[in-house]
C-alpha cells in the first residue's frame, strides 16, 4: 500500500514539473526578442533605447508603410543640450555592420556609417532653415532618428527615435 501511495506522490511531482517547464517556455515565446541599441550621450548624461516600437525589421527591410510610421512615433527618451555641447551617438555594433545614418531636421550626415560611435555639434543638429529665405534658426526641440540602413539603396532596418531639447 505504501509503495501506491509513493509511486502516485512522484508522478504529481514530474506532472507538476512538466507543468512549470510548459509554463515557462510559454512565457518566454511571448517576450519579444530585445532590438539592438542606440545611445544618446551629451556631457555626462546618457539615454539608451531600443528600436522605436515595431521599427525594426530583424535583418530584414521595413516596408515603405512601417517606415513612414515609424518616423512619426514619438521618441521615449529625451535629453537635455546647452548650446555648443556636443552630441555623442553610439549604436550596438550590428547597426554599425549594415551601416546607419542620422535625421535631425535635415540629413546630418552627408553618407552612411559603418562606425558605432560619432559626434557631432548640437547647433547642426538643432538648425532649421527656411527653404524661402535661406535663413537659419536654432530650433528648441527636435527629434533625431537613427537608421539602420538596409541592403537596397532605399531600405532600412530599423529606427530608434530620441527627442533633444536646448537648455538655454
Amino acid at each position: 500500500m505504501t509503495a501506491a501511495l509513493f509511486s502516485r506522490g512522484k508522478g504529481r511531482r514530474a506532472a507538476t514539473a512538466a507543468c512549470a517547464v510548459s509554463l515557462g517556455l510559454v512565457a518566454l515565446s511571448a517576450c519579444d526578442k530585445p532590438t539592438p541599441l542606440a545611445t544618446v550621450t551629451v556631457g555626462s548624461e546618457t539615454v539608451t533605447a531600443e528600436a522605436s516600437d515595431g521599427c525594426y525589421g530583424d535583418g530584414k527591410d521595413l516596408s515603405s508603410a512601417k517606415f513612414k510610421a515609424c518616423l512619426s512615433a514619438k521618441p521615449e527618451e529625451t535629453i537635455k543640450v546647452t548650446p555648443g555641447d556636443k552630441v555623442r551617438i553610439g549604436v550596438d555594433p550590428e547597426i554599425a555592420k549594415s551601416s546607419w545614418g542620422l535625421i535631425a531636421n535635415n540629413p546630418v550626415m552627408a553618407e552612411a556609417s559603418k562606425e558605432t560611435y560619432r559626434s557631432f555639434d548640437s547647433d547642426t543638429l538643432f538648425a532649421q532653415q527656411n527653404p524661402q529665405t535661406g535663413q537659419t534658426t536654432l530650433e528648441k526641440k527636435v527629434t533625431i532618428t537613427i537608421a539602420e540602413l538596409g541592403k537596397s539603396s532605399q531600405g532600412v532596418k530599423g529606427i530608434w527615435r530620441f527627442t533633444l531639447e536646448r537648455d538655454s
